[in-house]
């Protein structure tokens, strides 16, 4: 492999880190038809985004693992395990989806419908309705509440750009959410409710800012959960890792090079300036490779990074049963909004089990997610934990945010974002585009492969 690496140096594109940002992009430029290589440190795909075996997740979050004669006993075979260190959720209609669909990536990789999406109000939690005999019979708004509700549902799915008439003198990048919620006569718990379980708004900043951002995400999950029924959200099976090997298959199936477990020794930059050069190449134990742009996750150039001053806290729950008051539903997502827990943040659990290989049978797995708060992040999650009924095993884990200082304009050095505490994957694709702007100068537009294009590449 060396002496085959050694002949080829030359790229256009070098990715490092095997993220699924990082993957998604090296993907689509390959498909572009970029030379693209591909790096990363680590031994397996998906950096911080990678699925992991409960050994791995042991030996990462554990001061003191216990005996694999133990682990084996109590939670089965490790290979049964891939558990995401991120928790996220795929939109039916979102746009991590049309990239799926439009890469053919879907041949790869196959996704799971999840059951259910729930939200905490006062106590209990309740399934957000996913149909109209749902939505007609559920406890969380009275009979009026319902019908403006209703009203308000039908403006947004008929709303048109081009018809006044739609409007109903509402102007989306004038207007404020709230100023729409008040036309609607909606009362503060519907407010809620759209703001966090459907708009899946992690806090209350939206109120007071232009509808139109709020009203595509409402947009987006209505039309989502239209796509399939039962919920608005898709998962892969064995877990979001999959993800990131999909568009690396991709990758490489149209020309592009990966190389795991290999550290960057040195960043080569325009006449060795590496405050004012441009980015050259890298060197690896493999060898010296150029290319005049790469791409990569901060991890790899911390000091072009900055922190968005958040934390995100998030804890990996072992469950041998299934989440109580779910009916006994084998996925779902819960959502405690913040102003049921006085936090200014919400409270997202996702929950997946054997019915996505993910875990052992009848185990479960729930992970917890939010924005730090306090000095006692652990504490943070108590109305979480409360939901949960008894827990087998629990990891912590809390990660800074981080952020690009530049655009990569000046010295060709393109650095993917943090993962977010949101639940779903609209702001990592959002990320997805905007990088792809960046260093091709041109907005993505997804072009589907056709079969032949695909066979023959094959």
């Amino acid at each position: 492999m060396s002496e085959e690496m050694e002949m080829d140096t030359e790229y256009d594109v070098i990715v490092l880190g095997t993220g699924i940002t990082e993957c998604i992009l090296s993907g689509l430029l390959s498909v572009d038809g970029k030379k693209v290589l591909h790096i990363d440190k680590q031994d397996h795909y998906g950096g911080e985004s990678a699925s992991v075996t409960l050994s791995q997740l042991y030996a990462q979050l554990k001061k003191n693992p216990i005996s694999k004669e133990e682990r084996e006993s109590r939670f089965g075979k490790d290979r049964d395990w891939n558990v995401d260190l991120i928790p996220k959720f795929l939109m039916a209609n979102g746009e991590l989806t049309n990239i799926l669909v439009h890469t053919d990536v879907t041949r790869y990789v196959e996704f799971k419908q999840v059951s259910g999406s729930y939200v905490f109000k006062q106590g209990k939690i309740y399934k957000v309705p996913a149909t109209e005999m749902e939505a007609i019979s559920s406890p969380l708004m009275g009979i009026f509440e319902k019908r403006r509700m209703k009203k308000f549902l039908e403006w947004i799915s008929s709303y048109n750009e081009d018809d006044a008439a739609t409007h109903q003198g509402l102007d989306l990048d004038k207007n404020t959410m709230d100023e729409v919620y008040y036309k609607f006569g909606l009362g503060n718990s519907t407010k809620e409710f759209i703001g966090h379980a459907m708009a899946l708004w992690t806090n209350d900043d939206y109120l007071q800012q232009p509808a139109r951002p709020s009203f595509e995400r409402i947009l987006l999950y209505c039309q989502s959960v239209a796509r399939y029924g039962k919920s608005p959200y898709l998962y892969p099976l064995y877990g979001l890792g999959e993800l990131p090997q999909g568009f690396a298959r991709l990758s490489a199936i149209y020309g592009g090079t990966y190389m795991l477990d290999t550290p960057i020794k040195k960043v080569l930059y325009t006449d060795d300036d590496a405050e004012n050069g441009k980015f050259e190449g890298v060197e690896t134990k493999l060898g010296t490779f150029r290319a005049p742009v790469v791409i990569a996750d901060p991890t790899y150039f911390s000091h072009k990074c900055k922190s968005t001053g958040q934390r995100v806290i998030r804890a990996i729950c072992i469950l041998n049963h299934p989440v109580p008051n779910t009916g006994n539903a084998d996925s779902l997502q819960i959502i405690i909004p913040q102003s049921q827990v006085g936090r200014k943040n919400d409270i997202y659990i996702a929950i997946v089990s054997d019915a996505h290989n993910v875990c052992s049978k009848g185990h479960y797995l729930a992970i917890i997610s939010t924005i730090v708060e306090t000095e006692q992040p652990h504490i943070e999650l108590e109305p979480a934990f409360k939901l949960l009924g008894p827990i087998e095993e629990k990891f912590m884990g809390i990660a800074d945010l981080f952020e690009p200082k530049e655009d990569g304009s000046k010295d060709n050095v393109y650095l993917s974002k943090s993962y977010d505490a949101s639940s779903h994957f609209e702001s990592m694709t959002d990320d997805v585009k905007d990088i792809y702007f960046r260093v091709t100068g041109h907005p993505l537009v997804l072009k589907k492969r056709n079969d032949e294009e695909a066979q023959a590449q094959e």
